[in-house]
């Protein structure tokens, strides 16, 4: 605007009324500048954890891929292998039979969980009283918060030639089975397995307790009009209802299969034999009793692209599920 422009605008007005402004407050810049200030908060307030993240993921994450590379034994004078400790990794019977282990323990860790997750999630919303379903739940869910290593230890007590399972099952009349489960070849992977089911079933359950909590009781009541079944309202409306509550499930329990190691360390160490040996568990010896940081390292990253590989495709499946 000119100055003569503006002279006119200030003019006085001829009905002594004050003089009309031609200029408007600049909303939008001053919408942009608490934009960018909220935006610089945020970085600031970002940086700390930022700041933890790389050190304490991120940085021993690309350390890890460059000993991959060497042969260390975490002291001495690094050798460069290339993808010599890879092609050990793939090409070693016991490792690679700790790998077939713990996607053997995937049936353990996630398949029955989750099945027995839905069947009692079902069964405990269909219960009246609700103090005896908020009991119910509280008792479920115990096993979750006792740390792994001491449920390690109290399932091989009880697992023991004497122990409480083969006391019961003498008591029962099946004392013809009865064994020391973790000390025979036959049954120490699915023993551990087991341990594993009993822990993560109670999060399984209360998980999908919530999720069905969410769906709404109409469509129950609208499918049954049409005289549809328990078995059609289950595959009609509370499984596609559950698809999220399923997908994160899956996905916690398919990788605490694949990474188990508190477990395995206090029950059984791997025993007898190689019988329960685990990736975990052996980038641990690799590393701190075998002292090869080189291996051991190529183990671990071959270990989380496992756990990517299988992680991923569920995640992609349930978002286009959702979609």
């Amino acid at each position: 605007m000119t100055d003569r422009a503006v002279a006119v605008a200030a003019a006085p007005r001829p009905d002594g009324a004050p003089p009309a402004t031609t200029t408007a407050p600049p909303r939008r810049a001053a919408a942009r500048a608490v934009a960018r200030r909220a935006a610089r908060t945020g970085w600031l307030l970002l940086v700390p954890a930022l700041g933890f993240y790389v050190a304490f993921v991120v940085w021993p994450l690309l350390q890890g891929v460059q000993y991959s590379f060497y042969d260390w034994n975490g002291i001495g004078v690094a050798r460069w292998v290339g993808f010599g400790n890879y092609l050990t990794v793939f090409t070693d019977p016991d490792l690679l039979g700790a790998i077939r282990n713990a996607f053997i323990l995937i049936a353990f860790f996630t398949v029955i969980p989750v099945s027995l997750g839905l069947v009692l999630a079902t069964l405990i919303r269909g219960i009246r009283y609700k103090g005896f379903a908020a009991a119910a739940q509280t008792v479920l869910f115990l096993p979750q918060i006792i740390p792994l290593a001491a449920a390690g230890i109290a399932w091989s007590w009880m697992y023991a030639q004497t122990g409480a399972i083969n006391q019961i099952l003498g008591g029962v009349g099946l004392g013809w089975i009865t064994r020391p489960w973790l000390a025979d070849y036959g049954t120490a992977l699915p023993a551990v397995g087991l341990i594993g089911s009993w822990v993560l079933t109670g999060l399984c359950t209360v998980l999908l307790l919530t999720g069905l909590g969410k769906i709404d009781v109409s469509l129950y009541e609208a499918i049954r009009l049409d005289g549809a079944g328990w078995w059609r309202e289950f595959f009609t409306i509370t499984l596609p209802g559950l698809r999220q509550e399923i997908a994160v499930l899956v996905t916690v329990t398919v990788i605490a299969a694949l990474s188990s190691f508190d477990i395995i360390y206090t029950s059984t160490q791997g025993g007898p034999g190689r019988a329960t040996l685990v990736p975990g568990l052996s980038i641990f010896r690799i590393g701190f009793t075998q002292s090869d940081v080189g291996l051991a390292s190529a183990f671990g990253i071959v270990l989380m692209a496992l756990v990517l590989v299988v992680v991923l495709p569920i995640q992609r499946l349930s978002r286009a599920s959702d979609s």
